[in-house]
C-alpha cells in the first residue's frame, strides 16, 4: 500500500461535497475521535475563554461558524451559529447579516472562519455594530509564513492567495475561501484596517502552532503520530516558538471595540 493511500481517511468526501451537512457531521466525529485534533480544539476554546475578560457566565458570547465544533463543553453559555442549519447550533445566520441589536454582544469568537467570508468589510461592519464598548473579537485563522504558505498552497484544497483582496466570489459554504485573507487584512493591510475601523483596536496578533494540526491530519488525513506524543510535540513547539514567524500555521487575532461613532448611536 502506498503511503498516501494509508494517510488518507477512506470516508472523507471530495471537495464538491465539502458544503454538505453530512460532511459536517462526519468532520465532527473525526474531531472527537482524534486525540490531536480534540486537544487542539480544547486549547483554542480555552484561549477564547481566557481572552474574554470578566465573569463569562454573564457575557453574551457568540461563536461564528460553529460547524463541527464543541465550544459549549468549554464555554456553556456560548450562542453557537453557522450559515447552514446544522443540528448543533443555536441560531442560523450569515456573517454578513448578523441578527443581534446594536451594542448587545460581549464577544465574537471564531476558528477558521474569516477566510471563508466573501465580503470582509461588510463582515466587520456587522461585528462592530453588534459589539458593546469593550467587546472583543477573537479569531484563530491560517497564518502566512514560509512553512504555512508552502503547506496551504501545495497540500490544502482551499485557495491561498496573499496577493488577493478583502473578499472573493462566493460559491460553497466551505469550498469558497482565501486562506490568506487574515494575513492580508491584519498584516499586509493593517494600517488600512485601522483607518477604516477606528473603533476597533488590535490588541494582539500571534503566530503559532507549526506542527500539531498537521500531525493531527485535519479532517481528511489520518493522525500521523501516536496520541501520547501530543505533549512532546507541544513542548517542541514551545522551544521553537522564536521561529513561529517563519513556521507557524495559525494566526490568532484579538480585537477590542474601544469607541462609538456618531452614526452607531
Amino acid at each position: 500500500m502506498r503511503i498516501i493511500e494509508w494517510i488518507k481517511l477512506p470516508e472523507v468526501k471530495n471537495i464538491k461535497e465539502l458544503d454538505s451537512h453530512s460532511t459536517t457531521a462526519l468532520h465532527s466525529k473525526i474531531i472527537q475521535k482524534k486525540t490531536y485534533m480534540r486537544k487542539l480544539y480544547v486549547e483554542f476554546y480555552n484561549h477564547f475563554k481566557k481572552s474574554i475578560s470578566g465573569e463569562i457566565k454573564a457575557k453574551v458570547v457568540v461563536e461564528l461558524g460553529s460547524d463541527e465544533g464543541f465550544i459549549k463543553e468549554i464555554i456553556p453559555n456560548t450562542i453557537t451559529s453557522d450559515i447552514a442549519n446544522l443540528e448543533n447550533i443555536s441560531i442560523q445566520f450569515s456573517g454578513l447579516k448578523i441578527p443581534f441589536q446594536r451594542h448587545k454582544v460581549d464577544a465574537f469568537v471564531m476558528f477558521d472562519v474569516l477566510h471563508h467570508i466573501s465580503d470582509v468589510r461588510l463582515f466587520f461592519r456587522e461585528l462592530n455594530r453588534c459589539l458593546k464598548i469593550g467587546g472583543k473579537i477573537i479569531m484563530i485563522e491560517p497564518a502566512n509564513t514560509l512553512w504555512s504558505s508552502f503547506i496551504y498552497k501545495n497540500f490544502h484544497h482551499e485557495p491561498f492567495d496573499p496577493s488577493g483582496g478583502w473578499g472573493f466570489k462566493k460559491d460553497g459554504r466551505l469550498s469558497s475561501a482565501n486562506g490568506a485573507i487574515p494575513w492580508i487584512v491584519f498584516c499586509r493591510d493593517r494600517q488600512h484596517f485601522q483607518n477604516e475601523f477606528p473603533t476597533m483596536k488590535i490588541l494582539n496578533l500571534k503566530i503559532h502552532t507549526p506542527f500539531r494540526y498537521l500531525i493531527s491530519g485535519g479532517v481528511s488525513m489520518r493522525q500521523l503520530l501516536p496520541s501520547f506524543t501530543y505533549d512532546i510535540i507541544k513542548g517542541l513547539e514551545i522551544i521553537l516558538s522564536p521561529l513561529n514567524k517563519y513556521s507557524g500555521m495559525f494566526l490568532t487575532v484579538e480585537l477590542e471595540k474601544v469607541s462609538l461613532k456618531h452614526y452607531e448611536k
